[in-house]
């Protein structure tokens, strides 16, 4: 057994793969499998563990990943999104550096106890934060594959190796890349452990049932039969859901909070932090339901709290206290106000500052509430505590410790 994060886990006796499907509304499997897409996720979810669990808040790539990763909350690991008002360097940044993480892993853990240790993700991003504190094992991203090698990946020349092309980060054949090097590894390298993480590119575009994300889902449902076929335990989860937002005729539901803020402040006296952003915005326009207020120090957060709650489109207006209680997220990375929209509506900053001509379709996105709930599939039954809440990061828990 190992201690991580306050969790036991056992060693794996078999192969153990825990795949996070970016963006995945736990409607995508359910009508990928009604409309014939994926028959072996259907065998698997009929014989094996089907459950809808909890994403950790806010809904967004970063902190559910290294949720997921170290079987606990952000307030525990310290990642509350994709991007932070950085207090000590005064600047707001990517939290994709190591340096911000404040847990270690499970699979750094696993690797340590002598497991052979695996990590595919779709973007580079997330690379060094999943692999942080792995002295050995193979971790690499397909965005960057063409760069890999053994001193730093633990795998030289990803491309070659996979036997595909390198694919555009804006693409489904991201993902499809995960699943082929999943596969590959599973074949010649056999790790006791792996982790795959895709991208929600094609989710961020195609609602569920829809040809094109029934697609994506038959393309992963071989890869996946694949997997099982060579003797894997696959536990299978999502970072977040995925939502429309939109009004009736299709056009973006959205609240651009610093210029509420603004003309009722001044202008840039309170900043507006969008744990959402990341260098891949064109099919997201950097908006989701989530965002951070910091308040100038003469503001008043109770006239905030009532101001911004007045707005429309609003689901949860808290102060930090409260947000860091309910969302179980750092203090010291949070600021004055949280404020969550709607499922139908994002939040911004000003509309001057985001740009939706990349956007080829209606917006959809995530970072709320509405965006929590997520598939946990297994395909081995598993031993469950009666009536305990199911959140995404207990994968690991149900892989390692509780298949029947």
């Amino acid at each position: 057994m190992i201690d991580v994060n306050g969790r036991r886990y056992a060693l794996p006796r078999a192969p153990i793969v825990v795949v996070c499907v970016d963006g995945c509304e736990p409607d995508y499997l359910d009508r990928a499998v009604e409309g014939g897409a994926m028959p072996w996720l259907g065998s698997a979810r009929a014989g094996g563990t089907s459950l809808v669990g909890d994403c950790v808040m806010p809904s967004f790539t970063n902190p559910n990943n290294l949720s997921i990763v170290t079987g606990a909350p952000p307030s525990v690991h310290g990642i509350s999104g994709n991007y932070f008002w950085d207090p000590q360097a005064g600047v707001e940044v990517m939290m994709n550096d190591p340096k911000y993480l404040r847990a270690e892993t499970i699979l750094a853990r696993l690797a340590g106890a002598g497991a052979a240790v695996a990590v595919v993700t779709a973007k580079d991003k997330l690379r060094r934060l999943l692999g942080h504190g792995m002295t050995n094992g193979i971790c690499f991203s397909s965005e960057k594959a063409n760069e890999t090698t053994e001193a730093e990946h633990g795998l030289a020349d990803a491309l070659a190796f996979v036997g595909r092309p390198l694919p555009s980060v804006y693409s489904a054949d991201l993902s499809e890349f995960v699943f082929a090097a999943g596969v590959r590894l599973m074949e010649t390298r056999r790790p006791d452990v792996m982790y795959l993480s895709t991208t929600d590119y094609v989710q961020h575009k195609h609602a569920p049932g829809t040809p094109a994300a029934d697609a994506f889902y038959r393309m992963m449902d071989g890869y996946l039969e694949r997997l099982d076929a060579l003797g894997a335990t696959i536990a299978l989860t999502a970072d977040h859901g995925m939502n429309a937002k939109t009004d009736a005729a299709g056009r973006p539901q959205v609240v651009y909070l610093q210029d509420v803020l603004d003309a009722w402040l001044g202008a840039g006296r309170a900043r507006v932090i969008l744990p959402i952003t990341d260098p891949y915005v064109v099919h997201h326009g950097a908006l989701g339901s989530f965002a951070t207020v910091y308040l100038p120090a003469e503001a008043r957060v109770e006239d905030a709290l009532a101001r911004l709650d007045r707005l429309p489109g609003m689901e949860a207006v808290l102060d930090r206290k409260e947000a860091c209680r309910r969302f179980e997220l750092p203090e010291d990375r949070i600021g004055d106000v949280v404020v969550v929209s709607e499922r139908h509506t994002v939040v911004g900053t000003s509309a001057a500052r985001h740009d939706l001509s990349g956007l080829d379709a209606p917006l959809r996105s995530h970072g709320g509430l509405s965006e929590q709930r997520v598939p946990v599939v297994l395909n081995r039954r598993t031993r469950l505590d009666p009536g305990a809440r199911v959140r995404n990061f207990d994968a690991f828990d149900l892989a390692l410790n509780r298949v029947a």
